[in-house]
């Protein structure tokens, strides 16, 4: 198939350090997309709406990092429902009157990494964190029909700031402190959204159950300290880097209406990051 001068791109800021157009330029060489193209921009939250509203007719979609994922639903002339529920949009889709749809991909994306790691329904999980990703999580919960999800925050407002998008999912969830974290990874699945280093310091403490599965949405450095322990205790692991791939891989077929040919962007973005 063959399209040509059209664009996407992701924005963000920083974001030389993305590895999305080497996963979305993979998938329009291997789809045959020769006119397709897709770039970094830096962008800054204020900046947004007026970058936005200077794209021409040649944009097929953005892909949103931060700090613009809550800035992306005031651009949109409609939000999808998940990304409505969680308050957060990834993606900015061209609609044929040039307006934009914006839609969450991180959730389903998480959704599909758990359940190629053998997650299914009536699953309980254990969050840590309760940021952005935190409310991604939440969602794939919901899509995942997790039984329970505790959610074990540094703050406990931070859990009470989540009620609301828990309630909307149809989520039953639980509070969890930090000092009792250790105590929570006895879940079905354990989905660590904290920055880098956080979890370090429970690492070598969690008495991990062979039969969890734990995704820690970090890729650099990996392993983390908390994936190496569950790994060691024979835990099937997902890491952040199967998040960037399934959610490009949405976006990919959002942007250009074709299958996404999934194996070649994996093997591109395995290349890059080897």
């Amino acid at each position: 198939m063959t399209e040509f001068g059209r664009r996407a791109a992701v924005l963000g800021k920083p974001i030389a350090h993305s590895l999305s157009p080497v996963i979305h330029n993979a998938g329009y060489a291997a789809a045959g997309l020769t006119g397709w193209s897709y770039t970094a921009i830096e962008c800054a939250e204020a900046e947004l709406p007026d970058l936005v509203a200077g794209l021409g007719a040649e944009w097929a979609g953005l892909s949103l990092t931060m700090p613009l994922k809550e800035a992306a639903l005031t651009v949109a002339g409609e939000v999808s429902p998940v990304a409505a529920a969680v308050g957060a949009a990834n993606t900015l889709v061209r609609r044929p009157d040039n307006s934009w749809y914006a839609d969450n991909t991180d959730v389903p994306g998480m959704a599909t990494v758990l359940r190629a790691a053998g997650v299914s329904a009536g699953a309980t999980v254990t969050v840590l964190g309760a940021g952005g990703t935190a409310r991604a999580a939440l969602a794939a919960a919901a899509q995942l029909d997790a039984k329970r999800v505790t959610v074990v925050a540094r703050r406990p407002e931070a859990v009470d700031e989540l009620r609301p998008a828990a309630r909307t999912l149809g989520v039953a969830l639980a509070p969890g402190t930090w000092a009792e974290a250790t105590e929570h990874t006895t879940a079905d699945v354990v989905i660590s959204t904290v920055p880098k280093g956080v979890a370090d310091g429970i690492a070598g403490q969690v008495d991990w159950t062979p039969s969890t599965v734990l995704f820690d949405a970090l890729y650099d450095p990996w392993p983390t300290p908390l994936a190496a322990s569950a790994a060691a205790a024979g835990c099937r692991i997902v890491s952040g880097l199967d998040l960037l791939l399934a959610q490009a891989v949405g976006q990919f077929e959002h942007f250009t209406g074709v299958p996404a040919p999934v194996s070649a962007m994996r093997t591109a973005l395995t290349a890059a990051r080897s």
